[in-house]
């Protein structure tokens, strides 16, 4: 994706008000824009067009925008799309939702022209910045960034968007222990407040998604290392 080139917008809104309105306000900054009212049309549109961001509405006949947000991250083909979650909701459990599913950003109804516009700037300037991120290795641990991808042994390992989040993290800053505040501020954002236990359970999905290729040379959840009463450290020499 060149965010230079006219990036195309995908707005999934079941407003058409709504959906206009976001379209000429796109227009006027430059971008190429289409629409969809369903979670169907949504993802037809995204699998046949390959929109560069999708600006998703919360709530949608025939399914919410979160679940279709959560089936894009999920898919290979789809997970590294860029998505801005629009929505009236304002509770920080639903944001917290939404940032756990993969949702690369939110923005709040009603919003102005300029935020949104800036909002999507910077999403588009983060993807492309992860796009061109180089592939992180540990013994025969791989993490490819771009094609949102990690294997042991060269046999694919299967993980959450949050998960993959976390993994990046700790791959990029080996051998430093990290308390939860920092991680959280890292991964989820210093904006979203977690309980501590929500971390404790990623770290445990994540330790579980590296122990499920057998019979490897390397034990590669022990890397991940509990750090008694300072947080986890990603560690390649034993605790």
């Amino acid at each position: 994706m060149n965010i230079m080139s006219d990036p195309t917008i995908l707005i999934v809104d079941d407003e058409p008000a709504i959906r206009d309105m976001i379209g000429i306000t796109l227009d006027l900054a430059g971008f190429n824009s289409m629409s969809a009212e369903t979670a169907h049309q949504a993802h037809v549109a995204i699998v046949d067009r390959r929109p560069d961001l999708v600006l998703l509405d919360w709530m949608l006949p025939g399914g919410s925008g979160i679940e279709l947000a959560r089936r894009l991250k999920r898919d290979e083909l789809t997970s590294t799309l860029p998505i801005i979650m629009l929505t009236a909701k304002t509770s920080e459990d639903n944001k917290v939702q939404g940032l756990d599913v993969g949702v690369d950003d939110y923005v709040t109804k009603p919003f102005s022209p300029r935020e949104l516009v800036a909002r999507i700037k910077a999403v588009l300037r983060r993807s492309a910045g992860n796009q061109q991120d180089n592939v992180i290795r540990v013994f025969d641990l791989q993490l490819d960034p771009s094609s949102h991808r990690v294997t042991i042994e060269e046999h694919p390992v299967d993980m959450g968007p949050t998960e993959f989040k976390l993994l990046k993290f700790f791959m990029s800053h080996q051998e430093k222990v990290f308390s939860r505040d920092h991680i959280q501020d890292q991964v989820w954002g210093g904006n979203v407040y977690l309980e501590e236990r929500t971390i404790d359970v990623h770290i445990r999905r994540l330790r579980k998604a590296l122990s499920s290729i057998e019979d490897t040379s390397i034990n590669y959840a022990r890397l991940i290392q509990t750090v008694r009463g300072a947080g986890y450290r990603f560690s390649v020499k034993p605790s």
